[in-house]
């Protein structure tokens, strides 16, 4: 093989090396704890969603984790199918305090027994999250 496929390759495959071990963004970040939040929920994983609530989560200014595990369950056994449709959402880190972020949604919560919906709500959604040891965590979330 000639000397300059050769280096092409290796030059190549160190890009790609190093690409990968760049750090995340904290925006990056953020967005793609936004959609694990949706992927878990969506999947039913109720373990993941509690690991990404901060231990000091509150939904609606009173609920807590706890009330989140429960809500989950009976949503989860009353519907085969969980729907999240993200209408619009729009993230962004706070621009005083880089370790608070905030989701703005409009959401359709869709459950069903078979492919047609059994029920649909359309939720504002605002969601609250703080940074801790390089991970979001929801802390935050409300809703109308």
């Amino acid at each position: 093989m000639p000397v300059k496929p050769i280096a092409l390759t290796l030059l190549m495959s160190f890009t790609l090396l190093c690409g990968c071990g760049a750090k995340e963004s904290p925006q990056a970040a953020l967005d793609r704890a936004v959609q694990q939040l949706q992927d878990n929920l969506e999947a039913k994983k109720t373990n993941a969603v509690l690991e990404q609530l901060h231990p000091d989560f509150a939904a609606q200014q009173q609920f807590d984790s706890d009330w989140a595990r429960r809500t989950m369950t009976l949503m989860f056994l009353g519907y085969k199918k969980v729907n999240i449709i993200a209408l619009s959402k729009d993230s962004r880190i706070d621009s005083t305090y880089n370790s608070k972020a905030y989701t703005d949604a409009q959401v359709a919560l869709t459950g069903g027994e078979g492919l047609i919906p059994d029920s649909a709500r359309h939720y504002s959604v605002k969601l609250e999250w703080w940074l801790e040891d390089d991970t979001w965590k929801l802390a935050r979330l409300g809703w109308q």
